[in-house]
């Protein structure tokens, strides 16, 4: 009993240390750059960006590859902590901003069918087939996804409501003095033309 227990023992010794050199000598190293982008990014996985999720994209942001306006989801607070990030001029959004809205199915006409929990990239509908399915509203990142493949057209997007966290001011127009000193020189040159 105590020759198995010892083998037992020496074989996981054994086991553990190869396993241990080859976790140092084959260690992949990622890109800290690339982590730091995706740690930035809305984590939906919807596709908006033409990646099929959003490491991909933070990859490819990384590499110079892809633009860093490409994210609807993220809006324009991601577009200027990208540019934060990477020391680039921020740049308006691909695609125009969206009003946040999640999906909404309609139980009377849902058929069961599961094409739509096959679509959603982030778990949110669920049911069973050829039964009612429903969405998790807290867990739909509104990406839009479930509707394509909706052979009724029971899938709706109904815009969230307006909290305070999710409340955004408009930009007044900057006044003469806060403008570029180009801008107050052109409008004066334009002003003597004119008179």
């Amino acid at each position: 009993m105590l020759n198995a227990i010892l083998a037992i023992a020496g074989l996981a010794l054994v086991f553990g240390l190869i396993l241990g050199y080859s976790a140092q000598r084959f260690r992949v190293e990622g890109d800290p750059i690339a982590d730091q982008v995706d740690n930035l990014l809305p984590q939906t996985q919807c596709g908006q960006c033409s990646y099929p999720g959003c490491r991909p994209y933070a990859e490819a942001i990384a590499a110079g590859e892809a633009d860093i306006n490409r994210c609807p989801p993220g809006g324009e607070a991601t577009v200027l902590a990208l540019a934060d990030l990477l020391g680039r001029d921020p740049k308006p959004l691909e695609v125009e901003e969206k009003e946040k809205a999640v999906a909404v199915i309609d139980e009377q006409t849902c058929i069961g069918c599961t094409l739509c929990i096959q679509a959603c990239p982030v778990d949110a509908i669920v049911g069973a087939a050829k039964q009612m399915h429903t969405v998790i509203e807290s867990e739909c990142t509104g990406c839009e996804l479930c509707l394509e493949p909706c052979p009724v057209d029971c899938i709706d997007m109904v815009p969230l409501e307006r909290g305070l966290q999710d409340w955004r001011w408009s930009q007044p127009e900057p006044s003469p003095i806060e403008r570029p000193r180009e801008d107050r020189h052109k409008a004066t040159e334009e002003h003597r033309e004119s008179a």
